[in-house]
Order: structure tokens, then C-alpha cells, then sequence
């Protein structure tokens, strides 16, 4: 791996954005967990937080009440994870319609994954939507959303080769896409290869890398086997033998995802995704170290005394 160069210069902080990925709690406990974690990160002012929902609409009630308390209770941008799964045209649109209706202007436009599982095959429901580019093509006839979508910098596990790949992605530019946000990866070479793939291929928007902070190693490579990413030898050797060593597989998660991060910025990077797993630590911190600070010092001391009480 590349040893990665970064000093903090206030003047390229600025210029960094960050968002951050949460999914709907399934219990009390996951729920005060999540409101920890969005109550950490709001003084870092994210560009937006999303929430994500579960393939075919299984947690759409559950990811309503959390967009809808996001954009209740605090300053942040929600933005309403949509699949279109397991649904017609009109379920869709409704859902949509009902975010809308909310106060919801962002969204993330995903195809989703079969029901099933790992390894089903994905088939279009007869009277909705076929994939995400049309999703995209559904939401802006709807409104004038600010509409992400998903990037794979290793080629979607489905995709027979990379031209296929990205030539979605020009479609669901062509239907109104802001940006792209790409899969989680850990190799930096990896993501630029795809930008310029994807730049040659006459596609301009912004493709934002995906970052996900490893809170648990074993997780992760189950995560990376499905979603088709890979785990390179260096990162395996990095958490080799801290299974039951929480202390320091933290230490060593925060220093292998702020390398990254920085080696992105140094290579002209200034948006950044997390995928947070409803945890503020690794995320603030690798913010803190790129320069992007608090705008809110006393929030941190009053959410840990709050927890004391």
C-alpha cells in the first residue's frame, strides 16, 4: 500500500464535503444508538444524511420515520433511500410522492436487491420499474429532486463486463442523476481507474467514493463477498489476530481509513460518503483529521453527559 501524505491546510478543509449513510433502526436500543450517532456527526454539517431501505420496501415505514425525524429535530439534509423492487409503477410512485409531501428534495436511486437474497436472480416486477435508471427517470417526472445513485468502481456483480456497467450509469445521468456514489472499495488506484473510465465514456458528474470504516473485519469481507469488492491482502494483515481485541481493531480501522481518505484528497478528492453502520467514532474522526472540525465544540460534551445522566 502507498504511504499516504497528508498535512491539514485550512484552505483545502474548506472545500471538503462530507455525507453519511444511516439505516432505520429495528428496536428501541438500535434506535437511541442512531440518534447518538446523528447527534454526533450534525456539527460536522454534512452535505446530507441518508437513510437506506430495505429491499422491496420492507423497512419503508421504519426509513420514513427516520427521515422524518432527521428533518424535524435537526439542521441535517435527509435524503429518502427509494428502490423499486418487488413493486409496481404506482407503489413507487406513491412512496415518492409521500417523501415529497414530507419535505423530502434528496434522494438515493437504487435498483435493489432481490428479496430472496444472495444469489437470486433479479427480476423486474411485470408492472414497475426495471431498474434504477428508470427510478431516476420516475422522480424527476415527479419533482425536481436532487437524485444520487449508485457507482461500482469493481463492476456491479451482475454486470457481464465494465462497458455494460457504465453505460447504466449514462442512463440514469441522461434521466436526471446529480452524482454517483460509489460501492465501498479499499484500493484508491481502483476508484481512479473507474473515474477515468467513466470520464472517458463523456460522463461528468460527480463520483463520489463510498467509504466504509471497518468497525468489524469479519463483517466486512462477508460484505465485500456480496457486493462483488475486494479485500485486498494488506487490509486482511492489517486486522489479522484482532478478533477479540475491540481496543485495537478500532485504533487500526481509524488509522487504514483516514490513509485512505487522505490519499484521496492529495489525489484531488473533496466529497466523501460514509457508510457510518449507525456509528459516529471512525467517521468523526477521519473527519476531524482531514480538517473538516465541529462547528459546534460543546455538542459532543453535552450528547456524553446526556448519556451519563
Amino acid at each position: 500500500m502507498n504511504q499516504y501524505r497528508f498535512s491539514r491546510r485550512p484552505e483545502l478543509a474548506s472545500r471538503l464535503r462530507v455525507s453519511f449513510e444511516f439505516f432505520p433502526p429495528k428496536t428501541d436500543e438500535m434506535e437511541e444508538r442512531l440518534w447518538k450517532t446523528v447527534t454526533r456527526l450534525e456539527p460536522l454539517e454534512p452535505r446530507f444524511v441518508s437513510v437506506t431501505y430495505g429491499a422491496g420496501g420492507s423497512t419503508r415505514g421504519r426509513t420514513a420515520r427516520t427521515v422524518k425525524r432527521i428533518l424535524d429535530e435537526t439542521r441535517l439534509r435527509p435524503a429518502a433511500h427509494m428502490t423499486c423492487i418487488d413493486a409496481t409503477r404506482e407503489e413507487v410512485d406513491q412512496v415518492i410522492s409521500e417523501f415529497a409531501e414530507m419535505g423530502i428534495r434528496n434522494f438515493v436511486a437504487l435498483r435493489g436487491d432481490p428479496t430472496e437474497g444472495v444469489g437470486a436472480r433479479y427480476r423486474p416486477h411485470p408492472n414497475g420499474y426495471a431498474n434504477g435508471a428508470d427510478l431516476v427517470a420516475a422522480m424527476k417526472k415527479i419533482g425536481d429532486f436532487d437524485v444520487s445513485v449508485a457507482a461500482y468502481p469493481e463492476k456491479h456483480p451482475e454486470s457481464p463486463d465494465f462497458a455494460t456497467d457504465i453505460d447504466m450509469l449514462q442512463r440514469k445521468v441522461d434521466n436526471g442523476a446529480t452524482r454517483a456514489i460509489t460501492q465501498f472499495f479499499f484500493d484508491n488506484d481502483v476508484y481512479e481507474r473507474y473515474v477515468e473510465r467513466v470520464r472517458r465514456a463523456g460522463i461528468y458528474v460527480p463520483i463520489v467514493p463510498g467509504i466504509l470504516p471497518v468497525h468489524n473485519f469479519a463483517q466486512v469481507t462477508n460484505f465485500s463477498s456480496r457486493a462483488g469488492a475486494h479485500v485486498p491482502a494488506w487490509l486482511a494483515e492489517r486486522f489479522d489476530g484482532l478478533q477479540n481485541d475491540p481496543q485495537t481493531h478500532a485504533l487500526v480501522a481509524s488509522a487504514v481509513a483516514a490513509e485512505q481518505v487522505m490519499d484521496l484528497v492529495e489525489r484531488g478528492v473533496q466529497d466523501f460518503h460514509f457508510y457510518t453502520m449507525n456509528r459516529a467514532d471512525l467517521a468523526f474522526a477521519i473527519c476531524h483529521m482531514i480538517g473538516i472540525r465541529s462547528h459546534e465544540p460543546a455538542a459532543v460534551g453535552q450528547v456524553a453527559g446526556a448519556a451519563a445522566a
